[in-house]
C-alpha cells in the first residue's frame, strides 16, 4: 500500500525545483499571506491532497469526499450542513456585519484510468450510479479545489480581525455532470443559508503556467448540453434492406447534416459546437437494427445561439427521419439530458478583482484571459440573472512553465484535462488559489 509520507515528500521535492511568484516588497501583508499558506500547505494540506487525489469519487456519489470536507470545516469552527443536493456540504462562517460571500469548491472526480505516473496515482473503482464498476480518477483537479478550500477557510480563522462578514462554503457534488450546483439551488441553498452578495470560484488550469491568474470580464466559459438522439428504425435482414427503415443509416445522415448548423445556420461570427460522441446501433453484422442512439455534446457563447442551436438540432433530426420514410408514430426523438448555461463574470466585480489580484500577487501573476475551447461550468448556476448574485469565476495555472518549455522544445505534451495523463504541480496550484481567494475575500469583507 502505497504511503502518503512518501507521496507527500515527492510532492514537496518537485514543489522545491520550482520558484514561487515573487511578490512585491511593498506589499508585506501579502508577502505574510504567502508564507503563512506555504508553510500551512507544508504542514497540512499537502498530505490532505494526497488523499483526496487517491481517493476520487464519481459524480453525486462523493460520500467519503463530503465527509472528509464536513469534518475538515467543522474543525474549525464553522457550521457544516451536509447532504445539500444530494452529496454536497455547506459551511458557515460568521464573523459579525458585513456581505454574505459564497466560495465554492467542486470534488467530483472522473471514470478514467489514471496513467499520470505520479507516486499517489489513484487506482480506486466505483460503483456507478447505472450499477457499473469504473476507474475513477481527479483528471480535471477538483481536488486541487477542495484542499484550497481547506487552506482559505484555515487561513480566514486566523484572520478574522482582518475581514467583517460571513463566508459561505459549498463543496458541490457533480460538476462533471453540470447537475450539482443546480441539485444544491434546488434543495434550497439560497433559501436556507441567504442569497449571497457575491459568488466566487477558481479552476486549475493545466494549459497555464503556475503562478498566473486569468479571468474575464465577461464570458468565462461556454454552455454545455447533452443532447441524446433516438433514431428507431424498422428490422430487417441485411441482405433485405428494402423491407425495412435502417435506423443506422438515418443516423450517419443525421450525423452529417448536424455539421450543417455550425457553416451554414449560425452566424460565422458566434461560435458553436456540435459533437457526436458516441453513436451506438445494431448487433450483427446480417442485421438491421431497429434502433440506433446518438450521444451529443453542444457548446455556445450566449444563450440565444444555445436556443438556436437545440431547436436546429431536433428539427434536423426529425427532419431526416420523415424524408427516410420513418411512420409518425416512430418519431426520431431528440433529449437534453443534462445542460448548463453559460458561464459570465460581473463586469463590475472581475474588474475590481482582478485589480486586486493584480495588487496582492503582482503584475506579472495577472494573464489576460483567453478562451482555448468551449469548456463549461456549472457555476453558471449560481449567477444565473433571476439570483441576480454578482459572480467572479477565475483561472489559476497549474503546470511547470518549464513543462511548457520542454514541450516546445519537442518533449511530451502537457496533458489536457479528462486525460489519464492529467497532473499539475500540487502545492503552487493550492497555496496561489488560496491566496487568491484570500485576497478576493479581504477586498469584498473589509473591518468596518
Amino acid at each position: 500500500m502505497r504511503s502518503i509520507r512518501n507521496a507527500t515528500a515527492a510532492i514537496a521535492l518537485a514543489a522545491a525545483s520550482l520558484s514561487a511568484p515573487a511578490i512585491a516588497d511593498d506589499h508585506k501583508g501579502a508577502q505574510a499571506v504567502a508564507q503563512a499558506v506555504d508553510a500551512d500547505y507544508d504542514e497540512y494540506l499537502a498530505p490532505l491532497f494526497v488523499h483526496f487525489h487517491e481517493n476520487p469519487e464519481l459524480s453525486f456519489l462523493e460520500t467519503k469526499t463530503a465527509a472528509r470536507m464536513a469534518e475538515e470545516l467543522r474543525a474549525l469552527g464553522i457550521e457544516v450542513t451536509e447532504n445539500v443536493g444530494g452529496t454536497g456540504v455547506v459551511g458557515m462562517m460568521r464573523n459579525g456585519e458585513g456581505p454574505l460571500i459564497l466560495l465554492r469548491a467542486d470534488m467530483d472526480g472522473l471514470p478514467v484510468v489514471e496513467k499520470s505516473g505520479l507516486e499517489y496515482a489513484s487506482t480506486a473503482t466505483q460503483i456507478g450510479q447505472d450499477g457499473e464498476e469504473y476507474p475513477v480518477m481527479h483528471a480535471c483537479g477538483h481536488d486541487v479545489h477542495i484542499t484550497s478550500m481547506v487552506g482559505t477557510a484555515r487561513q480566514l480563522v486566523e484572520m478574522k480581525d482582518q475581514w467583517s462578514g460571513t463566508v459561505m462554503f459549498v463543496v458541490q457534488p457533480a460538476e462533471e455532470r453540470v447537475g450539482g450546483a443546480k441539485a444544491m439551488l434546488e434543495d434550497g441553498l439560497y433559501d436556507r443559508f441567504g442569497k449571497p452578495d457575491y459568488a466566487l470560484a477558481f479552476h486549475v488550469s493545466s494549459v497555464m503556467p503556475t503562478g498566473k491568474v486569468s479571468a474575464s470580464e465577461t464570458i468565462q466559459y461556454s454552455s454545455a448540453d447533452s443532447v441524446d438522439i433516438m433514431v428507431p428504425g424498422v428490422g430487417a435482414h441485411g441482405a433485405s434492406p428494402h423491407r425495412g427503415r435502417d435506423p443506422v443509416y438515418i443516423a450517419s445522415q443525421i450525423v452529417t447534416a448536424l455539421q450543417s448548423i455550425d457553416s451554414r445556420e449560425i452566424s460565422p461570427l458566434k461560435p458553436v459546437v456540435v459533437t457526436v460522441g458516441a453513436f451506438q446501433a445494431g448487433t450483427k453484422h446480417n442485421i438491421i437494427s431497429d434502433r440506433a442512439d446518438l450521444q451529443l455534446t453542444v457548446r455556445a457563447n450566449d444563450e440565444e445561439t444555445r436556443a438556436q442551436t437545440h431547436a436546429a438540432i431536433k428539427r434536423i433530426a426529425q427532419g431526416i427521419g420523415k424524408a427516410h420514410g420513418l411512420p409518425d408514430e416512430l418519431p426520431v426523438q431528440v433529449t437534453v439530458s443534462e445542460g448548463t448555461p453559460v458561464t459570465n463574470n460581473d463586469p463590475e466585480l472581475a474588474r475590481r478583482l482582478n485589480g486586486v489580484m493584480e495588487r496582492e500577487l503582482g503584475a506579472e501573476a495577472i494573464m489576460p484571459w483567453e478562451q482555448r475551447g468551449m469548456g463549461a461550468e456549472d457555476f453558471a448556476y449560481f449567477v444565473a440573472d433571476e439570483y441576480g448574485v454578482p459572480g467572479y469565476y477565475f483561472a489559476v495555472g497549474g503546470t511547470p512553465q518549464a513543462a511548457f518549455d520542454a514541450e516546445a522544445n519537442g518533449g511530451p505534451a502537457v496533458p489536457s484535462h479528462h486525460s489519464p495523463l492529467f497532473k499539475i504541480a500540487p502545492k503552487e496550484s493550492v497555496t496561489f488559489g488560496t491566496r487568491a481567494m484570500i485576497a478576493a475575500v479581504l477586498d469584498l469583507a473589509p473591518v468596518n
